[in-house]
Protein backbone atom coordinates (compact mmCIF):
# COMPACT_ATOMS: atom_id res chain seq x y z
CA UNK A 1 0.00 0.00 0.00
CA UNK A 2 1.04 3.89 -0.79
CA UNK A 3 -0.63 6.48 0.34
CA UNK A 4 -0.52 9.83 -1.45
CA UNK A 5 -0.98 13.60 -0.13
CA UNK A 6 -1.05 16.05 -2.23
CA UNK A 7 -0.50 19.92 -1.57
CA UNK A 8 0.45 23.13 -3.11
CA UNK A 9 -2.53 23.55 -5.17
CA UNK A 10 -4.61 27.07 -4.98
CA UNK A 11 -5.76 30.67 -6.79
CA UNK A 12 -3.32 31.86 -9.60
CA UNK A 13 -3.86 34.29 -12.57
CA UNK A 14 -3.03 33.43 -15.63
CA UNK A 15 0.53 33.41 -16.94
CA UNK A 16 1.37 32.59 -13.30
CA UNK A 17 3.17 29.80 -12.16
CA UNK A 18 2.35 27.13 -9.09
CA UNK A 19 3.99 24.09 -8.09
CA UNK A 20 2.19 21.03 -6.72
CA UNK A 21 3.93 18.30 -4.39
CA UNK A 22 2.81 15.11 -3.87
CA UNK A 23 3.81 13.19 -0.98
CA UNK A 24 3.94 9.23 -0.89
CA UNK A 25 4.09 6.96 2.42
CA UNK A 26 6.95 4.99 0.94
CA UNK A 27 9.48 4.73 -1.78
CA UNK A 28 7.40 4.56 -5.63
CA UNK A 29 7.82 3.64 -9.31
CA UNK A 30 6.38 5.41 -12.10
CA UNK A 31 4.22 8.61 -10.80
CA UNK A 32 2.00 10.31 -12.71
CA UNK A 33 -0.12 13.68 -12.48
CA UNK A 34 -3.73 13.62 -13.62
CA UNK A 35 -6.48 16.56 -14.07
CA UNK A 36 -10.12 16.88 -14.00
CA UNK A 37 -11.75 19.53 -14.96
CA UNK A 38 -15.32 20.05 -13.65
CA UNK A 39 -17.73 17.95 -15.97
CA UNK A 40 -14.73 16.15 -17.61
CA UNK A 41 -13.02 13.46 -17.64
CA UNK A 42 -9.83 12.45 -15.93
CA UNK A 43 -6.96 13.28 -18.47
CA UNK A 44 -3.20 12.48 -18.10
CA UNK A 45 -0.46 15.56 -17.68
CA UNK A 46 2.77 14.45 -16.72
CA UNK A 47 4.86 10.98 -15.44
CA UNK A 48 8.11 9.75 -14.17
CA UNK A 49 9.33 6.75 -14.01
CA UNK A 50 11.56 6.10 -10.73
CA UNK A 51 14.90 7.48 -10.64
CA UNK A 52 13.32 10.38 -13.07
CA UNK A 53 15.86 9.90 -16.03
CA UNK A 54 12.41 9.36 -17.76
CA UNK A 55 9.32 11.74 -18.44
CA UNK A 56 6.16 12.47 -20.32
CA UNK A 57 4.10 14.64 -20.86
CA UNK A 58 0.05 15.31 -22.48
CA UNK A 59 0.72 18.25 -25.51
CA UNK A 60 -1.33 20.68 -23.98
CA UNK A 61 1.18 21.65 -21.16
CA UNK A 62 4.67 20.50 -23.12
CA UNK A 63 7.02 23.36 -22.62
CA UNK A 64 4.75 24.97 -19.80
CA UNK A 65 5.01 22.15 -16.90
CA UNK A 66 7.92 20.22 -15.21
CA UNK A 67 7.74 16.97 -13.60
CA UNK A 68 10.54 16.03 -11.01
CA UNK A 69 10.66 14.07 -8.12
CA UNK A 70 13.15 13.97 -4.74
CA UNK A 71 13.81 10.16 -3.36
CA UNK A 72 15.15 10.54 -0.47
CA UNK A 73 12.30 12.44 0.61
CA UNK A 74 9.42 10.23 -1.40
CA UNK A 75 8.10 13.08 -3.15
CA UNK A 76 7.27 14.39 -6.43
CA UNK A 77 6.49 17.94 -7.56
CA UNK A 78 4.83 19.40 -10.73
CA UNK A 79 6.12 23.03 -11.64
CA UNK A 80 3.29 24.56 -13.49
CA UNK A 81 4.31 28.11 -15.43
CA UNK A 82 2.36 30.10 -18.05
CA UNK A 83 -0.79 28.78 -16.74
CA UNK A 84 -4.36 28.94 -18.64
CA UNK A 85 -7.44 29.36 -17.46
CA UNK A 86 -7.72 25.39 -19.18
CA UNK A 87 -5.42 24.25 -16.71
CA UNK A 88 -7.69 24.20 -13.88
CA UNK A 89 -9.50 21.53 -11.75
CA UNK A 90 -8.30 19.21 -9.39
CA UNK A 91 -4.94 17.65 -9.48
CA UNK A 92 -4.08 14.24 -8.71
CA UNK A 93 -0.92 12.26 -8.30
CA UNK A 94 -0.82 8.45 -8.88
CA UNK A 95 1.33 5.89 -8.13
CA UNK A 96 2.20 2.71 -10.53
CA UNK A 97 3.79 -0.72 -10.01
CA UNK A 98 6.08 -0.50 -13.32
CA UNK A 99 9.04 0.75 -13.64
CA UNK A 100 8.23 2.28 -17.06
CA UNK A 101 5.42 1.50 -19.87
CA UNK A 102 4.62 3.05 -22.98
CA UNK A 103 0.93 3.47 -21.69
CA UNK A 104 2.44 5.94 -19.00
CA UNK A 105 -1.37 7.95 -19.73
CA UNK A 106 -3.86 5.62 -19.01
CA UNK A 107 -4.78 6.43 -15.30
CA UNK A 108 -5.92 2.15 -15.22
CA UNK A 109 -2.19 1.25 -14.80
CA UNK A 110 -1.59 3.60 -11.59
CA UNK A 111 -2.64 1.33 -8.33
CA UNK A 112 -2.86 4.07 -6.00
CA UNK A 113 -4.30 7.64 -5.83
CA UNK A 114 -4.10 10.89 -3.55
CA UNK A 115 -7.05 12.59 -3.14
CA UNK A 116 -6.17 15.51 -5.12
CA UNK A 117 -5.59 19.27 -5.06
CA UNK A 118 -7.28 22.12 -6.53
CA UNK A 119 -5.69 24.66 -9.16
CA UNK A 120 -8.09 27.38 -10.37
CA UNK A 121 -6.62 29.55 -12.79
CA UNK A 122 -8.35 32.97 -13.35
CA UNK A 123 -8.29 35.17 -16.70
Amino acid sequence: QVQLVESGGGLVQAGGSLRVSCAASRRTFTMGWFRQAPGKEREFVAAINWSGSTTAYADSVKGRFTISRDNAKNMVYLQMNSLRPEDTGVYSCAAGTFSWTTNYDLHENYSYWGQGTQVTVSS
